[in-house]
This record gives structure tokens, sequence and C-alpha cells, in this order.
């Protein structure tokens, strides 16, 4: 099973890190207001940013690295 990383822009211009097997379906989740509850009150939000991965477990170890890079460093991996 294929899976990915995303990086969401949100409304407010801050970023939401997460990981799934269907992108389009996750980001209308998250478009619709049953995503997370961070981006609940944050949308319209879109996707900046889509990196692919091996498996589930790479995809959770990768997510939790984006999560803790600074913004600028967030910034340069789409830019």
């Amino acid at each position: 099973m294929s899976c990915f990383c995303y990086i969401l822009e949100c409304a407010d211009g801050t970023y939401y890190t997460g990981w799934t097997t269907d992108p389009e379906r996750r980001l209308s989740q998250h478009n619709r207001g049953i995503g997370s509850r961070y981006t609940r009150s944050r949308r319209p939000v879109k996707l900046v940013y889509l990196e692919p991965q091996a498996d589930r477990r790479t995809a959770m170890k990768r997510e939790r690295a984006i999560k803790k890079m600074a913004r600028t460093q967030k910034q340069k991996l789409f830019s």
C-alpha cells in the first residue's frame, strides 16, 4: 500500500502536516471539516506538499520529522 506525507496550508497561513493513503480523499475531508480538529476552524485548506512513502510506518516517521521542523524549513520543502 502506498502512503504519502503531506503539508496543508490553512486559511490563516499556518501549516498542517499529516499522512494518508489517499491524498485527494484526505484533502476533501479536511475541507469538509472532518479531517482534524486543527483544520476544522482554519478552512479552506490547500495542499502545498506531497511526498510519497514506501509504507505506513515510514510515512508516520516522516510526518513526525516534518512536524519538528521550523516553519522556514517546511517552506523550503515546497518552494
